[in-house]
């Protein structure tokens, strides 16, 4: 799957686009946001070089997809969105999408989704998306169901959290699926 092209997809309230220089402060700041740490798995502990050069460097990938997602009503950053871990043998991509505090709760992530979706499965030659969502994020798979997701397994004991271990539900889109709705 070749990705070199990183294109720019502007919504009714969100833009995504490739990651800019000014756009560092607000990813870390998103990237230390507590909820995103918790549902993402994440660790608060970050490299700031080794941070700068990863977002500097994403436009560079032609094997994944690594977009920012603005707040297009005040052209701010909110969160990112990517495709990644391209699979040959079903031609899918791992999905995954974090908003931070001054993006949430808006449908912003949402639309950011279908964007993405329309644009992987309308212009590129891609056949599913896969993803996992924690058990304790009923909100994200929400939004998954109803853009089309289906769950397809669970990974037990995937994860802990304040000493419970989480389950991560397992989800996949293929074109067809998309296209059909």
């Amino acid at each position: 799957m070749n990705l070199t092209i990183k294109p720019t997809l502007v919504g009714t309230a969100t833009i995504l686009r490739p990651f800019e220089a000014k756009d560092f402060p607000l990813i870390e700041q998103c990237l230390q946001d507590s909820e995103v740490l918790q549902l993402t798995g994440s660790e608060a502990d970050i490299d700031r070089e080794r941070l700068k050069t990863w977002y500097g460097t994403r436009h560079d990938q032609p094997d994944r997809l690594d977009l920012a997602v603005i707040d297009k009503a005040t052209g701010t950053l909110i969160g990112e969105i990517v495709v990644n871990d391209y699979q040959s043998s079903d031609h899918s991509m791992n999905f995954r999408i974090l908003i931070g505090e001054a993006g949430r709760n808006r449908g912003l992530g949402t639309e950011a989704t279908r964007l993405l979706i329309h644009y992987l499965f309308r212009k590129t030659s891609l056949a599913r998306l896969t993803l996992s969502v924690f058990d304790f994020n009923p909100r994200a798979r929400h939004v998954y169901e109803k853009l089309g997701f289906q769950v397809t397994g669970v990974e037990k004991d995937d994860f802990e959290v304040d000493g419970r271990r989480v389950y991560s539900i397992l989800m996949v889109l293929t074109r067809e699926r998309y296209l059909e709705q």
